[in-house]
């Protein structure tokens, strides 16, 4: 049976467009109908940008038909997370307080897309303000796990997950703050990269905490992560914190060869805290890494029970400062019975953002408010290098290190809500790559006996992403792991 286009990689698109074996248009027309056809159930879509996809997919087709040489994503059906600056449509973060923001200039990583001849269909799901782990907490709307609509399919980049996973779109970008790419990656049964600190430029990504956040793909397969990471990586003179250094070709990375590759397993990464299913399905996961013949070596992280502590300290810091700025004066919402200053201040935040959102301000201001800056915040960044530091150490022995991406499988809508706590630890194993600034990746590494995905989480040295791209892919082939469609098909 001849897989539809819904489901066929990115890759796979993209040369069919490049040899006319299809165009872009009917490729868009295409992943169109999916969304109208799927998306009233899984929810991952919050725009959709039928005409100027459309337009965007007819300018491929008449650059294919002047002959002339075609982008490296051409034609490829591209969904955006709503935290990026797009000309095109409203930038909401999912909030009340920018529910009608539109935004004046495009993120540098759009920019990138567009001149390589993707398509945009539009924006997708998160939780406000990237604050989450489920996708419960947008102010739009739920979106749902593909493969089980009963669960959540993770978060802040839910939507960017369930979109690819669904046969929405073939690519979408997210952005991952504490895991937000790698944990819905897992949940929802896909590929999803977060690259080193600095590789991707952040501008016209909205800040939840600066030092932290980083945009990166979701995909269908490995090769997918790579050809995306080629476009999106690059110095950019708009973003102060972006690398000047060289992109190499990723695609070339991906040689099927990991041989003699050491692969570190963390001690404190398997103990009761990871759920049996997950667990059965990572260490059978490295013992494919083993069988193409890695060698797999213990490393220890012994500062790693206090990176949830760490993170939100800091991230909750950086988003009290990064978010003092939707105050009703300069961007979106302004409440409209305020009659001072001061009152249009407290009104406009308190019904502006959600509950989550002013919990973290409220924590962020605490940390950082006069008394308690050294005591909490300054503590934070020492241990925050002291975590950096086993990490170092644990590169010392190995070139990538691997373990679980979450300690349990997807959950249902609900169920977590009300305990802030028991959602944050969701992070747990994800959490720690964005305080030491390492690449990450999320690849599917099996069903759970309920049918929801397992992931396989693997991290390398700083811009070293193309050894983390070797070992994933080697992985996908070896294991014959596919997933096939979720049942939303």
């Amino acid at each position: 049976m001849t897989t539809p286009w819904h489901y066929k990689s990115a890759m796979e698109i993209r040369n069919a467009v490049r040899n006319r074996a299809v165009t872009a248009t009917e490729i868009t027309e295409h992943h169109l109908d999916r969304i109208a056809e799927v998306d009233g159930r899984v929810d991952a879509f919050t725009q959709i940008w039928r005409d100027e996809a459309l337009a965007q997919a007819a300018a491929v087709d008449e650059k294919a038909r002047q002959g002339r040489e075609l982008g490296p994503l051409a034609g490829v059906p591209v969904g955006l997370k709503e935290l990026l600056a797009t000309r095109s449509g409203k930038t909401t973060c999912a909030s009340k307080i920018l529910e009608n923001y539109r935004s004046p200039y495009d993120a540098t990583v759009v920019r990138k897309l567009a001149a390589a001849d993707a398509v945009f269909l539009g924006k997708v799901n998160m939780d406000e303000f990237a604050m989450g782990s489920s996708t419960e907490r947008s102010t739009i709307k739920t979106t749902k796990n593909p493969w089980n609509l009963k669960c959540v399919p993770g978060g802040s980049s839910g939507g960017s997950a369930a979109a690819v996973t669904a046969g929405e779109c073939a690519v979408s970008l997210g952005s991952d703050t504490g895991g937000s790419i790698r944990q819905p990656a897992c949940l929802c049964g896909c590929v999803g990269i977060k690259p080193t600190y600095g590789r991707v430029s952040r501008y016209g990504l909205v800040a939840f905490a600066s030092s932290l956040d980083q945009i990166g793909p979701l995909t269908r397969t490995v090769e997918d992560a790579a050809l995306t990471l080629n476009t999106l990586c690059g110095r950019d003179p708009m973003d102060a914190t972006s690398a000047d250094l060289p992109v190499p070709d990723f695609t070339k990375a991906l040689t099927g060869d990991i041989k003699g590759l050491r692969v570190g397993l963390p001690r404190e990464y398997f103990t009761d805290a990871l759920g049996a299913e997950m667990r059965e399905k990572v260490e059978a996961a490295v013992d494919v890494l083993r069988r193409g013949g890695a060698e797999i070596v213990s490393v220890s992280f012994p500062h790693a029970q206090y990176a949830i502590a760490v993170y939100y300290i800091i991230c909750t810091a950086e988003a009290s400062a990064n978010l003092a700025r939707f105050d009703g004066v300069r961007y979106g919402f302004r409440h409209p019975a305020a009659k001072s200053v001061e009152e249009m201040y407290v009104l406009t935040k308190s019904e502006g953002f959600g509950p989550e959102v002013r919990r973290r301000i409220l924590l962020g201001t605490y940390v950082l408010s006069s008394g308690y800056y050294d005591a909490y915040y300054l503590k934070a960044q020492k241990v925050r290098r002291l975590i950096k530091r086993d990490f170092d150490e644990a590169f010392e022995k190995c070139d990538v290190i691997a373990g679980p991406t979450s300690p349990i499988p997807s959950f249902e809508f609900g169920s977590k809500t009300d305990n802030p706590m028991e959602m944050y630890l969701a992070d747990i194993y994800t959490i720690s790559v964005n305080l030491a600034t390492l690449p990450g990746i999320s690849i599917p590494c099996g069903l759970t006996a309920s049918g929801l995905p397992a992931g396989l989480q693997m991290m390398a040295r700083p811009f070293d992403e193309e050894t983390l791209l070797r070992a994933a892919h080697c992985h996908e082939r070896m294991s014959g792991i596919t997933l096939g469609p979720p049942p939303i098909a």
